[in-house]
């Protein structure tokens, strides 16, 4: 027997899978339960884990994955809470509302680190509840090395800017002040690894002062 708070982010993890095709971030489990702090989110997926509702991979971000679900589950939202999450889980997808224009500024590599390709004027039109609270940009993913956290070669991520990361952000790395990478962070002590999602591909260990944070990843867009 699941608690209702289970429950209800089984539910949300299940339906935003459905939309978007990645797991929900920490941040968006915690807003959608509508709880005070990530730390909850933290145990609540830890009991899904000892039942065998969720499974989930160490290290990766974004990574958890739907085993089952409740047997009253059906799997059709059945009242208004259930339908409150389902809502949640698929606004990514929700292209409704006032459109911005954010600076699109080329390529960045998933897998090796390449120069990053600025193209000062170009924009592109973003919905406005797809942003951040600062500024935000736009880049273009080359490579594979994060299909297992669903962003593929070809994707246009947005990436809200900031100068810091917690572990187990995806974010926009800049090594030794010439090359931008696109990774999940994780900060240990006396150095930084930029975590590819693929296993094809290995981390990139470094010394803190040759990595520079150049903004996370906010979503990002698909084109088919």
């Amino acid at each position: 027997m699941l608690t209702e708070k289970q429950r209800d982010l089984l539910l949300f993890v299940n339906d935003y899978i459905k939309a978007n095709g990645t797991s929900p971030s920490f941040d968006e489990m915690r807003v959608a339960l509508e709880l005070k702090s990530k730390s909850g989110i933290h145990r609540l997926i830890g009991a899904l884990v000892d039942r065998g509702f969720i499974e989930k991979q160490e290290n990766k971000a974004r990574a958890l994955k739907v085993i089952k679900l409740p047997e009253d589950a059906a799997y059709q939202s059945k009242n208004n809470d259930d339908q409150k999450l389902s809502n949640l889980a698929k606004s990514n997808n929700d292209f409704d509302g006032e459109m911005v224009e954010i600076p699109m500024h080329g390529k960045i590599a998933a897998g090796t680190p390449i120069e990053a390709i600025r193209h000062e004027h170009d924009t592109i039109g973003v919905p406005m509840n797809f942003l951040g609270n600062n500024e935000c940009y736009a880049l273009t993913v080359d490579g594979d090395s994060m299909m297992n956290a669903g962003i593929r070669d070809g994707d246009v991520v947005v990436i809200e800017r900031c100068q810091g990361a917690n572990n187990g952000d995806i974010v926009v790395a800049l090594v030794d002040g010439e090359e931008v990478t696109l990774k999940t962070f994780f900060h240990g002590v006396g150095q930084v690894t930029l975590q590819p999602e693929n296993p094809e591909f290995e981390p990139i260990v470094l010394a803190p002062n040759r990595v520079q944070i150049q903004g996370k990843l906010k979503t990002l867009f698909r084109y088919y």
